[in-house]
């Protein structure tokens, strides 16, 4: 089988694998679809992503739909539609704490375990049974490729507490921005604004019926405004800026990644304003709320800016690295199913 491999700093090739075999309890699923996350492109242009480096061949990708091929216990039948929760979580502690964040788990393309824990972006793919979610009546495996990116959004919106009635601003119109909109839609804010440094992405923003964009540079973003802002860049200027725009006592949540080393960030405003700042970790169940989600808003499928072919997947790679270009980039792992 055909599988997308990055083997370091801009080195990416498509390179035959044995097909996988599902032991007892697990699941083999051809693959339709695969979506290039900041992280894949994170190994992918650097050879790591943050602390976790790229030493072994990887194939990326935790952000996947498509069919079931095969299940030795026989629950699910041979072209199942389904998505997949990406995380095995580790094992529990003395310390209670939620399973996306024990230590010791993995996820999907990750180069955080050694060995790598290779993804998706392959012709076929074997996970535990228990990572596997059916997809409902209604909801296309092209549109549900976007239920993990999409959980991520709703976990973030969520560590703020309710958002019902909220003044909500989401910086940063990439993918996950786009999530957030949708995010605080679905708990109820009151108003969604979005910023972004480009024209392109707070015109993709517009059509999820966001209810404000200001572009950075050249808006003045209201300061002391917001109940809630969901920070999603992963840029320490925007980390400051959402300091300054949340009113007092308010809440902003990081969502986007930041480097792991000192980054510079003006937190003066937070003390005076005794506002809050919550850090936001991928998601522990939300992707089933992301597929419910999905098949009310066929919308939202919009986000996916662009398909390709995995022998295409260098183009794949340089065109997700281009945001006023693309938002949600997407491979297509079995061209001869894949929907139209």
């Amino acid at each position: 089988m055909d599988a997308v491999v990055i083997n370091g700093k801009l080195d990416l090739t498509v390179a035959e694998h044995p097909v996988p075999e599902p032991d007892a309890g697990q699941v083999r699923i051809r693959v339709g679809y695969v979506g290039i996350c900041g992280s894949d492109l994170h190994y992918y242009s650097e050879g790591a992503n943050g602390a976790f480096v790229v030493t072994e061949p990887l194939v990326p990708g935790h952000e996947l739909s498509g069919w079931v091929d095969l299940d030795p216990s026989g629950v699910l039948s041979p072209g199942t539609p389904v998505t997949v929760h990406p995380a095995r979580f580790g094992p529990e502690g003395p310390t209670p704490v939620e399973p996306h964040l024990r230590p010791g788990g993995s996820y999907l393309g990750s180069a955080a375990t050694t060995p790598h824990t290779q993804g998706a972006m392959s012709e076929y793919l074997v996970v535990d049974a228990g990572m596997i979610r059916a997809l409902p009546e209604g909801l296309p495996v092209r549109r549900a490729v976007l239920a993990e990116p999409l959980a991520v959004a709703l976990h973030g919106a969520g560590r703020a507490g309710s958002l019902v009635g909220a003044r909500v601003l989401v910086c940063g119109a990439g993918p996950i921005g786009l999530f957030a909109v949708v995010a605080a839609q679905e708990a109820g804010a009151a108003s969604v604004e979005i910023t972004d440094l480009l024209p392109e992405p707070l015109e993709r923003a517009r059509a999820l019926g966001v209810d404000g964009v200001w572009r950075v540079g050249e808006d003045d973003i209201p300061a002391d405004a917001y109940d809630v802002v969901l920070e999603c860049s992963g840029a320490a200027p925007a980390v400051s800026s959402a300091i300054a725009a949340v009113r007092r006592r308010g809440t902003v949540v990081q969502i986007g990644m930041l480097p792991n080393q000192p980054v510079g960030i003006n937190i003066a405003p937070l003390i005076s304003k005794e506002a809050t700042l919550t850090g936001a970790f991928r998601f522990l169940d939300e992707i089933d709320e992301a597929i419910e989600v999905l098949r009310r808003r066929p919308e939202i499928e919009a986000v996916i800016t662009h398909e390709f072919r995995p022998d295409a997947a260098v183009d794949a790679f340089e065109t997700a690295r281009r945001s006023a270009e693309s938002s949600k980039v997407v491979v297509a792992m079995n061209s001869a199913k894949v929907e139209s």
